[in-house]
């Protein structure tokens, strides 16, 4: 059975989130300016994507937000966490559009410079998410 546009517009959401956490987490430790940034990144440009909304009617954009959240709560290991959002990805290919990508690789790139710029391993990580959304 297809899962319903706003039940997969919610999970694409939940796996920016992850994808986020993971470019945050690459340096092992996330500072208050990238999750400062991610909120605002949020609130500026992920909104406007599309009219989605969750279960308790916000808009789903929220959701980057909450599991960026949970996951920080929960130490969660940014590999782990990356290799999920590629799979993610790899399933639902058709949910990227040009624009998702080019707003996924702008809100990564906002996120790791956030923080005294971009150090070696969130670059590999954002030459890794590059590589991915051209498969």
């Amino acid at each position: 059975m297809l899962e319903s546009k706003k039940k997969l517009g919610n999970k694409l959401y939940q796996n920016l989130g992850k994808l986020f956490y993971a470019m945050a987490m690459a340096d092992h430790s996330i500072h208050m300016k990238e999750m400062e940034r991610l909120n605002e990144v949020v609130k500026d440009y992920w909104l406007e994507v599309d009219d989605i909304e969750d279960e308790y009617g916000t808009d789903a954009a929220f959701q980057i937000v909450s599991v960026f959240d949970w996951l920080l709560e929960y130490g969660k290991d940014n590999d782990e966490i990356y290799e999920e959002f590629e799979a993610f990805y790899m399933d639902h290919k058709i949910l990227f559009t040009p624009e998702i990508k080019n707003l996924a690789m702008s809100t990564s790139r906002a996120i790791t410079a956030s923080f005294y710029g971009s150090n070696k391993s969130e670059l590999i990580l954002l030459g890794r998410l590059q590589l991915l959304f051209e498969k």
